[in-house]
């Protein structure tokens, strides 16, 4: 189907939990049936586009996910969505992880915790031919932490299994600001990151603004990666890294995953009226992220994949030359044109998101 395809892939950032919770989509469904359901819909600009279901995962070979919870407070008076006490985000985050665990329950997902729960899962992927029953492993992550009511929540998160946390997302946060906005973390935000540390947990610094992001470096002693992050070289914005920031992070053992969203792949995107053909946005842009940032690093082990796909965007918004997110593997096939061999390619496709896990969780 691919010109070269990877056997396994790890994808670092995927919203599953809020497609199925928000967008209400059954992602057991077929692609086709899927968006068969929401053809007329328009409270949402993605609908009847959407790229994500468990089919289409194990298509593109996807075996491991980081899949978030996510539950922004916002104040009455905040152009952003979002829940207006921190105890309402908590509620929500709540059942998001309840549908986690039905999936699981239904054999579509395994959780993973622990480094024993990562090789027992690479295991079954290795040996099980038939990727119909193969169940999608997940790390859960915490996309902005305004969810968490009390630094208290943090602990009580890990025991059910959270195992990264990205401190921020769009503008002011409980914790930390993130995109589109300014300031170093506030006192709770340093709590955080010292009992994330305490317990082991990784620090994604996705989202952090520069200030934000620029503290978090200097304060924290554990594991830290970016989930689905692209480079300022290419679209000047705040949301991306530059290259001061990819080396600090290289530094510091991260790995990047690269995103798939249109307005972090082309400058000027304009939501609702740019579109990824006249934009020239193709996954062409995708191997010029993941090539920056290995050239940058001086090798090929701070990079994966962490697509974002269906983060409350659809085809609409996303590559032209991508359908689905079985497409990931469209990627690998441009790299090994642009002289990539076969041992770089595994370790973007899984190898270098499987050793930070290995490293990071515990036994």
């Amino acid at each position: 189907m691919y010109e070269f395809e990877m056997p396994f892939v790890v994808d670092a950032h995927l919203d599953l939990s809020m497609n199925a919770m928000e967008w209400n989509r059954d992602l057991r469904l077929p692609i086709q049936e899927l968006n068969r359901r929401e053809q007329g819909m328009e409270d949402k600009p993605d609908r009847a586009k959407a790229t994500v279901t468990f089919e289409e995962l194990r298509k593109g070979n996807i075996g491991i996910v980081v899949a978030t919870q996510i539950a922004r407070f916002v104040r009455p008076d905040s152009t952003l969505p979002g829940w207006y006490s921190a105890e309402q985000a908590w509620a929500q985050t709540q059942g998001q992880l309840a549908w986690y665990k039905t999936m699981e329950a239904d054999g579509h997902m395994k959780m993973i915790k622990t480094k024993s729960d990562l090789e027992q899962h690479r295991a079954v992927w290795s040996k099980v031919t038939d990727h119909s029953i193969k169940p999608i492993g997940y790390l859960l992550s915490l996309e902005g932490a305004d969810s968490l009511v009390d630094i208290s929540h943090v602990e009580v998160a890990y025991n059910y299994g959270l195992r990264a946390i990205g401190p921020a997302h769009y503008g002011p946060g409980r914790y930390a600001n993130g995109t589109d906005s300014s300031g170093k973390l506030n006192a709770q935000g340093v709590q955080l990151l010292q009992e994330m540390e305490r317990l082991g947990m990784i620090l994604d610094a996705t989202h952090l603004n520069d200030d934000a992001f620029w503290d978090a470096m200097g304060r924290y002693n554990g594991a830290i990666w970016a989930s689905h992050n692209n480079c300022r070289k290419f679209v000047d914005h705040n949301r991306q890294f530059s290259d001061e920031m990819i080396k600090i992070l290289v530094e510091k053992g991260a790995v990047i995953g690269v995103a798939l969203d249109a307005w972090m792949m082309v400058p000027n995107w304009v939501r609702g009226i740019s579109d990824p053909k006249s934009t020239n946005c193709s996954m062409e842009i995708m191997a010029d992220n993941i090539d920056h940032i290995c050239q940058l690093a001086g090798n090929v082990n701070h990079v994966g994949v962490g697509s974002d796909l269906d983060g409350a965007f659809g085809r609409e918004q996303c590559p032209y030359d991508l359908e689905t997110i079985a497409d990931i593997q469209k990627v690998f096939g441009i790299l090994k044109r642009r002289g990539y061999g076969n041992a770089d390619l595994e370790k973007i496709a899984s190898q270098n998101w499987l050793n930070f896990m290995r490293d990071a969780l515990p036994e």
